[in-house]
């Protein structure tokens, strides 16, 4: 049975940063590409960054150039490093394996990101 754990969010200050882990097990980690996708309230759920088997890596215009994903093989871990944090990034952040950009596996609990203004 696949799970998904996500951790490290919390409330931030505009400007500050955090790093988000997805702790992964039941699926073979190293072939999957693993995406983080986030919902704001009252938004529907919305991919944020993929990065693939490979390593290559795609992020949505609104956090490019903030934001990098990346990915421990050997701890079956994703992790997304969010810098330069807006208001606007508060959401509650999931991790998800992807096929076509569509995520194809039970969600975990998320973690919640709150930055203030």
């Amino acid at each position: 049975q696949v799970q998904l754990v996500e951790s490290g969010g919390g409330l931030v200050q505009a400007g500050g940063s955090l790093r988000l882990s997805c702790a992964t097990s039941g699926m073979i980690f190293r072939f999957e590409t693993m995406g983080w996708y986030r919902q704001a309230p009252g938004k529907l759920r919305e991919l944020v960054a993929v990065i693939t088997s490979r390593g290559n890596t795609n992020y949505a215009n609104s956090v490019k150039g903030r934001f990098t994903i990346s990915r421990d093989n050997a701890k079956n871990t994703v992790y997304l490093q969010m810098n330069s944090l807006k208001p606007e990034d508060t959401a509650v952040y999931y991790c998800n394996a992807v096929v076509d950009t569509k995520p194809y596996v039970s969600w975990g609990q998320g973690t919640q990101v709150t930055v203030s203004s």
